[in-house]
């Protein structure tokens, strides 16, 4: 079981930039391919982006470019650096495993892009 905890949300107007962060509790974060989701009003969950332990990363075709995954596993925490934001980027951002652990979804952190 990994305890997850995002933070670094907010409002932004569009083209702004933000940094997510995700702290997580338990040895196996280290060798775990950890991933950021998110979830847009009325929308279902969907990836954005994952790495792997060793620092593989894959994206989202959408977010090509715009958004970089990144963590260090010596302060067990993940980071998503999103740039050149949009509306359609608003959404509940939330870390977890890939594939995700369904018990370990955290609460998220709200970001809101204005146009």
């Amino acid at each position: 079981q990994v305890q997850l905890v995002e933070s670094g949300g907010g409002l932004v107007q569009a083209g702004g930039s933000l940094r997510l962060s995700c702290a997580a509790s338990g040895s196996i974060f280290s060798i775990n391919t950890m991933a950021w989701y998110r979830q847009a009003p009325g929308k279902q969950r969907d990836f954005v982006a994952r790495i792997s332990s060793g620092g593989r990363t894959y994206y989202a075709d959408s977010l090509k470019g715009r958004f970089t995954i990144s963590r260090n596993n010596a302060k067990n925490t993940l980071y998503l650096e999103m740039n050149s934001l949009k509306p359609e980027d608003t959404a509940v951002y939330y870390c977890n495993t890939y594939p995700a652990l369904r018990d370990s979804w955290g609460q998220g952190t709200q970001v809101t892009v204005s146009s």
